[in-house]
């Protein structure tokens, strides 16, 4: 077995490796790699769905009118599973990704159409700043604001957050049973209490007075 798969090779004593003639490659000369289809497509010629991940014997040459950013570009072929209908796939490296030359058609991935709408937004709006001072203070301004509503937002729920840990499993029981008696009293907590007069002052475009009892809140409109 040993011989058979030639794991040794036998050089003579005279062997010189200089007279040895170099070989030569092809500049267009292809190359048998084994490869996983990196995609889900469907062949155009059967409508044969092959899947990501299937494995592939494949030939792979390299594109010598195309590249990106001295980036070279490779193409390979492959091969319908249903039909032997042969498509090809081109690398992308601008994209970090693979793009469907001819022979079938790439499936649709949402998650992919996302990532090249954000692409795009990003690239318009560095288009949009450049050369316009204003137009990028404006969208900094913007991303300033945003970032203090999201920041008040998760205060907001920490705060309500560790209000609702102090409430023990044996306070949250009265009260579902005090409710259930019907002796829940009306009283509103300070925090919220103070929060619907917020909401009610900005609502209306009139005073708003507040007359609280221990059991029942009436509110007087000026």
């Amino acid at each position: 077995m040993g011989e058979r798969k030639v794991l040794n090779k036998y050089y003579p004593p005279d062997f010189d490796p200089a007279k040895l003639p170099k070989g030569k490659r092809a500049r267009d000369e292809q190359m048998k790699v084994r490869m996983m289809l990196p995609m889900s497509v469907r062949c155009n010629t059967c409508g044969n769905f092959m899947y990501k991940g299937t494995k592939f014997n494949t030939r792979m040459e390299n594109v010598e009118t195309e590249n990106y950013l001295g980036i070279k570009v490779f193409r390979f072929y492959w091969r319908c599973t249903g039909c032997a209908a042969e498509f090809t796939i081109k690398t992308d490296p601008k994209n970090s990704d693979y793009s469907m030359e001819h022979g079938a058609t790439r499936n649709y991935e949402p998650w992919r159409e996302k990532e090249v709408v954000a692409a795009q937004t990003v690239q318009q709006r560095e288009e949009e700043e450049r050369g316009n001072a204003m137009k990028a203070l404006e969208n900094r301004t913007l991303d300033s604001k945003r970032e203090m509503d999201i920041v008040q937002a998760l205060d907001e729920q920490r705060s309500l957050n560790a209000r609702h840990e102090q409430v023990t499993a044996d306070q949250a029981l009265a009260a579902l049973k005090r409710t259930a008696d019907g002796h829940e009293s009306t009283e509103l907590d300070p925090d919220d209490e103070e929060a619907i007069k917020r909401m009610l002052a900005q609502q209306g475009g009139f005073g708003v007075s507040w007359a609280w009892d221990s059991t029942v809140e009436q509110i007087v409109i000026d």
